[in-house]
């Protein structure tokens, strides 16, 4: 038998569920485990003592006080008493229940009990938030925002939520930052940026961003990374510059540049676009022309990755994972509630983050490129 087990063969092993065990690392009370990165790992020796302290002679022995933290790096998410409550707002608890029932199962938990895992969740987000970053390589990093709808003032208003998304060299996803912001304006990307730089993160290979402005002044920053703007949010820019009827005919222009068959084909129809178009509706073409060449940059990849590498639509797919899981809830009382519950939800596995298309040739650029820490 291997000396480390994945959560499948230990369940196995054991006689019980994945769900159980996964269940039981944030709830506590479950065989001591090892967090290696990402990865979770049994140690058969560390099974055995959990089975055997839950011997029981009969059904009424209550065995021995069940240990109130999991084994490994990071601390289960245990409803104890020990742990300060976060009051958490009537309003957020159904939307709080439902998005960690995965993780929780169907046991009903009170208003105070899911406080005090709230509070772990924030202890758990701001030592993420803080971590060390040397040790992290990016070889590509999505950056945007999205809005979670809070209440403020008796108000429901949208709160932008600056995100980070890192590609690692083996092609895996993974959340890089989160960080509340006032507003997209400059001086808060560069905070974000600076921030990371702080912390040792490395220049990445490629930037994939949407178009905002201040976005695209804070990236002055890393003056010498390939940027690539987001296909997405060009095409929903044109749209909205484009009459009505001439939306489709434009949309077959687009697309003959973002979903061309090589780099020098995208560029020739990129100039056909604009000789055309500046003709029929000029605020078309500088809507095209402001993001210039950088909306090509995705070409220069191995092709396998350019359906990954052209949209920012990996970060934009995670938003939609919280609303869903969220779908219940308006909005939620407070900023940190919401930004505290996504990071929950990417940091315990119960929204997946897989790797991107082509990601066997992502390590060999990588390798070839030099360029990304170890």
């Amino acid at each position: 038998m291997p000396e480390l087990l994945s959560t499948l063969e230990a369940a196995d092993y054991c006689g019980l569920s994945p769900r159980t065990l996964e269940k039981r690392r944030m709830t506590g009370g479950g065989p001591q485990f090892v967090k290696l990165g990402h990865a979770v790992r049994y140690r058969a020796t560390d099974l055995e003592a959990w089975i055997a302290e839950n011997r029981r002679r009969s059904t009424s022995d209550p065995g021995p006080e069940p240990e109130r933290k999991a084994g490994g790096t990071e601390p289960a998410l245990d409803p104890r008493p020990d742990v300060p409550d976060s009051t958490v707002s009537a309003t957020d608890l159904p939307a709080i229940r439902l998005a960690l029932q995965p993780l929780l199962g169907d046991e009903h938990l009170s208003k105070s009990a899911v406080s005090r895992v709230v509070a772990r969740l924030k202890l758990l987000f701001t030592a993420w938030s803080q971590r060390d970053l040397l040790g992290e390589g990016y070889a590509v990093l999505f950056l945007d925002r999205f809005h979670l709808k809070v209440r403020l003032a008796r108000r429901v208003v949208s709160v932008p939520v600056l995100a980070v998304l890192g590609i690692r060299e083996d092609g895996q996803k993974a959340l890089v930052a989160l960080q509340l912001a006032a507003s997209e304006a400059e001086v808060n990307w560069a905070e974000v940026i600076a921030n990371l730089e702080r912390r040792g993160l490395a220049e990445p290979l490629l930037l994939v961003v949407d178009g905002h402005q201040g976005l695209g002044k804070a990236l002055a920053r890393w003056p010498g990374v390939k940027v690539q703007r987001c296909a997405a949010h060009k095409a929903r820019n044109l749209a909205d510059h484009c009459p009505a009827h001439a939306r489709a005919e434009m949309k077959r222009d687009y697309h003959r540049i973002v979903f061309a068959a090589d780099g020098p084909a995208a560029r020739a129809a990129y100039d056909a676009f604009l000789t055309k178009w500046s003709k029929l509706c000029p605020a078309v073409a500088r809507s095209l022309a402001e993001s210039g060449l950088e909306l090509l940059t995705f070409y220069e990849f191995p092709k396998s990755m350019w359906k990954s590498l052209r949209t920012t639509n990996a970060l934009e797919n995670l938003n939609r994972e919280l609303r869903r899981r969220t779908k219940t809830q308006a909005s939620f009382s407070t900023e940190q509630a919401a930004v505290t519950l996504l990071y929950g939800l990417v940091a315990f596995g119960q929204i997946k983050l897989r790797r991107i298309d082509g990601h066997r040739a992502l390590a060999a650029l990588v390798a070839k490129q030099g360029t990304v820490a170890a």
